[in-house]
């Protein structure tokens, strides 16, 4: 997508309805925003909030951390000059009426959808995007990054980091903190802690129950802006310093807390993150005063709206619903099948059940992941370590050391995040740790922050490293269960969503290690498929009389297998729902070179591009991996195929 001027590009669009919301009608920008008078901001903020639960309702979509931040959004667009001042959203899914209120009113229903809002903001999709964002924890290295170019360029911009929904539990906010704190030049940026205590779940650790305990003190803010006209800034200033420390010490008193204070923040707050005017007055003072500032604001995750203020945890993201229903189940609706999601979390508590050994780790993502059980029938054995993949991966490095079976349930997208630590502090020393990794490969609506498209080529170079990816839900459950028995570091890869329904064994059977599956035998071409995209292969196999393998390992491949599908076929055609660089296909070609030998390959795979908004199958259809797709690259490589032409098998 090429950056186009916001309100620019073609959304599937639905006017307001201005006899509703005449306040929000005219605001195509935050410069129509500026032009009304601080007393109507209220009103705005509640249409504002009408608006955005009419329209998720009928689009679905991330739906309560949007609503937790109606006021502190509009207030920020009518004091600061956006797009000049510069605001930096965290977890993106909170950031639903800043797109509202910045040209993308109107468009916001076809949110998550192909061609639609992007679910997330997005640099290319409009200039009030300052930074892009999906992953959490990225707000305050990046706006300290713009403050920093902005005051080499001599311009005078604001700054401001939004940061919340569970995002400051993340170690890289604390590397941000910690350098903008300690820099000589102190830059001017503001840092919001929007404390809402959650992230998907219930926020945990230390910092959200030091947060909890933290109040305000507008006596203590008083008494430090008075120093400093009296006395200056400079740290180098002996006095200052000394009424520095003397400030910290006394606020220690009111706040259980110094920890923002102690990394070099000027801390404000709690202050109430839903009262206007609460809002327009502090974040005018703060707007005026140079240096690293905080403002800590104390937010509710579904504002406004009751059902959501009630179960944050499954309003957190919607399909549409009615609002004056809520979120109900279809009654008389079919029993689904399992989700791969689902079928990981019922092995995991099996499992657990067989082995005591067993501990289980998620950064943050209960629900995602499919712990929730788990998390009730063994809750001293469930270790949530909130926003922090690097963390997990190698709090999951020490419990192996000490005998521990542990098992890391993590998206592809966000073991990204853990690289090293799965490189350096697990495989290296070839510790005995599970990785479950949910999302892999296509996953949709939430675009290219959130897709695991790259996971089978980083894994695939780790030495030391099982890879396995199911065909279907049984598969699934029997390769965890082989990569739990594994003694070394195992991965298993599956997708979003539900498999093609095949009936799961209840027993904890494992499978040999590197061994494919012929799934049938055909003449010709062998199309060597991997993972999710099996059962499409045989489709297609079956129409054109071809040979199909369920490859099952990533690493190591079935090397017996492939040589001998070599000498009696004419060629390979390569399946994977991953880049086509450095994947599985890339494995079986270096297998082939190293063993001499040459023949005609076809490689199937996702495109060497980050992939857009769209559904799953949308996005599949659009690589050719879709059952047409896979087709039509078979008889433009190889025509004679559907000529009834296939070479016999030698």
């Amino acid at each position: 997508m090429n950056a186009s001027p916001v309100g620019k590009k073609s959304f599937d669009s639905c006017p307001i309805d201005a006899a509703r919301y005449p306040l929000l009608a005219a605001v195509d920008s935050p410069a129509d925003l500026r032009k009304l008078e601080a007393g109507q901001l209220r009103a705005v903020a509640d249409e504002l909030r009408a608006y955005l639960i009419e329209c998720v309702g009928q689009s679905g979509g991330h739906f309560g951390a949007g609503l937790g931040v109606i006021e502190l959004t509009t207030v920020l667009h009518y004091l600061y000059d956006t797009p000049d001042d510069r605001i930096v959203w965290d977890v993106g899914h909170q950031a639903y009426p800043h797109k509202i209120l910045t040209g993308r009113r109107d468009g916001i229903r076809s949110v998550k959808q192909r061609g639609g809002v992007a679910p997330f903001p997005k640099r290319e999709e409009s200039k009030y995007d300052t930074f892009g964002v999906g992953h959490s924890s990225t707000s305050i290295s990046a706006a300290l990054g713009m403050a920093i170019a902005n005051a080499r360029a001599g311009n005078d911009r604001k700054v401001v980091a939004v940061i919340g929904d569970g995002a400051m539990t993340a170690g890289m906010a604390y590397e941000a903190l910690n350098h903008a704190g300690g820099m000589d030049d102190e830059p001017d940026i503001l840092v919001i802690l929007n404390d809402n205590r959650m992230s998907i779940s219930e926020a945990v650790g230390g910092l959200t129950r030091m947060l909890g305990r933290a109040t305000g003190s507008r006596t203590l803010n008083a008494i430090r802006e008075g120093g400093k006209k009296i006395l200056g800034d400079k740290r180098s200033s002996g006095p200052a310093r000394f009424v520095r420390r003397w400030e910290e010490h006394w606020k220690g008193m009111f706040v259980p807390s110094t920890l923002f204070e102690e990394m070099g923040f000027h801390y404000t707050g709690p202050i109430d993150g839903h009262d206007v005017d609460a809002l327009l007055s502090t974040l005018r003072t703060l707007k005026g005063l140079k240096g690293p500032q905080l403002l800590h604001v104390i937010t509710t995750k579904g504002k406004g709206y009751e059902l959501a203020e009630g179960d944050q945890i499954g309003y957190h993201a919607v399909s549409p619903f009615d609002p004056d229903k809520g979120v109900v189940s279809k009654p008389g609706a079919a029993p689904k099948k399992p989700t791969y999601t689902e079928v990981f979390g019922d092995w995991l508590c099996d499992m657990a059940a067989a082995d005591p050994k067993l501990l289980a780790i998620t950064p943050a993502m209960r629900e995602g992941s499919g712990l929730v059980r788990y998390s009730k029938e063994f809750p001293e054995r469930y270790f949530d370590v909130a926003i922090a993949e690097q963390h997990a991966v190698t709090l999951a490095a020490g419990m192996a050391c000490e005998g521990a079976k542990p098992v890391v349930a993590i998206y592809s997208t966000f073991l990204q995040r853990g690289y090293d630590q799965l490189v350096h502090d697990v495989a290296i020393q070839d510790l005995d740790v599970l990785f479950a990794i949910d999302r892999g490969g296509v996953v949709g609506p939430d675009g290219a922050t959130h897709a695991g498209n790259l996971d089978l080529s980083y894994l695939r170079c780790v030495p030391n490293m099982v890879v396995m990816a199911p065909a279907d839900e049984d598969e699934c459950r029997k390769m965890l269960t082989t990569g739990f028995h594994h003694q070394g570091p195992a991965a298993v890869r599956y997708p979003r969503g539900t498999g093609p329904g095949v009936a799961i064994d209840p027993a904890l059977d494992t499978l040999p290690i590197g061994k494919a599956q012929l799934r049938r035998r055909g003449a010709g071409i062998a199309l060597l498929a991997f993972g999710a995209i099996v059962p499409a292969a045989e489709q297609v196999a079956a129409e054109l009389g071809l040979t199909v393998v369920n490859m099952r390992y990533v690493k190591p491949l079935d090397r017996d297998m492939i040589l001998q599908l070599a000498a009696s076929h004419d060629g390979f055609a390569t399946l994977e729902d991953n880049v086509v660089a450095g994947g599985a296909g890339s494995g079986v070609a270096e297998l082939l070179a190293a063993e001499g030998i040459v023949m005609p390959m076809l490689h199937l795979g996702l495109p060497d591009a980050f992939q857009h908004h769209a559904s799953r199958e949308q996005l599949l259809a659009e690589a050719g991996l879709d059952v047409a797709g896979i087709r039509a690259a078979l008889l433009q490589r190889w025509p004679q195929l559907g000529q009834g032409q296939a070479a016999v098998a030698r």
